[in-house]
């Protein structure tokens, strides 16, 4: 049985080495189940063919609606889009 300061210390190491390696694989776990997450979601828009990306006139229309814009631009940017 190891007794004082050396043994003490190599205690200590094994604990803080143990907390490591659970931290370690917490965090392999965690990127892993976020990189599956992210390419599920990617290959479920590709599939429905939706984007997330608005159509330009859609944002135009918006910004009217909001009152950004007034009717003269709207029309005017409406025109120059189509």
């Amino acid at each position: 049985m190891m007794h004082g300061w050396y043994g003490s210390q190599m205690g200590a190491w094994h604990w803080i080495g143990g907390i490591a390696m659970v931290l370690f694989w917490g965090l392999i776990v965690v990127g892993l189940v976020v990189l599956i997450r992210f390419l599920l979601a990617k290959t479920r828009a590709e599939e429905s063919g939706s984007s997330s990306r608005r159509d330009a006139l859609d944002i135009l229309k918006e910004r009217y609606a909001t009152g950004e814009i007034d009717k003269q631009e709207f029309e005017q940017r409406k025109n120059d889009l189509q």
